[in-house]
């Protein structure tokens, strides 16, 4: 769950019908002032779209916190189902996000706080459009990715059922152990997961994250359990419970259909995690496993572009050539910090080690930004 704390995950990479946006009924181009842009102002009691519908098709919409407060936008289809997201956008800053919109009802949210039900409004999405699968390589993309999306769920299961079965039997050591290596699976795939409303904080929700009478649950509870209370004698039910959340979302993360302008910004999303979460060591703050979690984001982004590969070589070869450089350079300087098989406590690195890991990422999420409107034509 990405609430209060410092984390900026784009659109979530598991919807079969993208975003849309919150506010009046006046058109899109109306709004868009010409640019072909919808303008999003947020503040701290306000959520003013200039559009309140749309025509389908690639829609660009951009998102400025003119608030006190660190804000989200978020699209919803019913049952709040996540069709996309811009996390922590500071005060004073903006984000796009492009999102691709078939005919449909759905709801946006701002989030000032980025906690609670957000902001409210109906955004309602007409006609018809191709779709960018109409592309024979950006379909291909997106079976190639949920080939990949399968592959990890199949492995967090697995890794997740022996996590639980250690948690269960006591063994402390074990569960230590495993903590780390269930979640990998996890990371590579979160944008997937986290367009499932409540199961995501169901399983990963941070004791600092949670709101006013929120039960807490999932894998960082018993991370507290096991390094700091240092007793998993009572954690039975909450691991059988995460087990059951774990099973629901991947059952969910396999059926969905994705959209590639989804790939490109899950992509982007995984690297906002790591820059803005995995680097300040907010999200394993007991166990301080982080940078395991840092390369499981970094291996999931990085699964995200080889799945549009193709098409994005077609489109601008030179960009595909710095994705490919970016990449490596991240992975030279995070394999500084190997252990053996896994990696490096995050609270033996010095600040300028973390400086030097999140100077890369920022690196390489400079050029990754650029994937999205590439894909939607933009």
């Amino acid at each position: 769950m990405r609430t209060p704390r410092l984390l900026a995950l784009v659109a979530a990479t598991a919807a079969a019908v993208p975003l849309a946006a919150c506010g009046d009924d006046s058109g899109s181009d109306a709004a868009a002032g010409g640019s072909g842009k919808i303008t999003v102002d947020a503040s701290d009691t306000d959520c003013k779209v200039a559009a309140g519908q749309s025509d389908a098709g690639t829609v660009t919409f951009a998102v400025a916190n003119k608030g006190n407060k660190v804000t989200e936008f978020y699209v919803y289809a019913p049952g709040d189902r996540v069709m996309g997201e811009v996390e922590n956008i500071a005060p004073g800053l903006s984000r796009e996000l492009i999102v691709e919109l078939a005919a449909g009802t759905y709801e946006t949210a701002c989030k000032p706080g980025m906690i609670g039900k957000g902001i409210r409004n109906a955004f309602q999405v007409s006609g018809s459009a191709a779709p960018l699968t109409e592309d024979a390589k950006l379909a291909q993309a997106t079976k190639d990715y949920q080939r990949y999306v399968k592959s990890q769920t199949g492995a967090l299961i697995d890794k997740t059922t022996e996590f639980v079965t250690a948690v269960k039997a006591g063994d402390i050591e074990k569960s230590k152990a495993l903590f780390p290596i269930a979640r990998t699976y996890w990371e590579r795939i979160e944008p997937v997961a986290e367009s499932f409303g409540d199961l995501d904080p169901k399983i990963d929700a941070r004791e600092a994250d949670l709101e006013a009478g929120q039960k807490w649950t999932g894998f960082h509870k018993i991370e507290k359990d096991m390094w700091v209370a240092k007793d998993v004698s009572k954690s039975g039910p909450t691991a059988d419970q995460l087990l059951t959340d774990v099973k629901t979302i991947v059952d969910k993360a396999n059926t969905v259909t994705l959209s590639p302008v989804q790939l490109a910004n899950g992509s982007k999303g995984l690297l906002d995690e790591v820059a803005t979460g995995k680097i300040t060591g907010e999200e394993d703050t007991f166990s301080h496993t982080d940078l395991w979690d840092f390369a499981a984001n970094v291996e999931g982004s990085q699964a995200a572009i080889a799945a549009l590969r193709p098409a994005l070589e077609e489109k601008d070869p030179a960009l595909v050539k710095t994705l490919d450089e970016r990449f490596a350079s991240v992975e030279a300087a995070l394999g500084k910090h190997r252990d053996g098989d896994g990696w490096k406590l995050h609270n033996t690195l010095s600040q300028a080690d973390l400086k030097a890991l999140s100077d890369e990422i920022n690196a390489l999420s400079e050029p990754i930004s650029k994937v999205a409107a590439l894909v939607a034509g933009k």
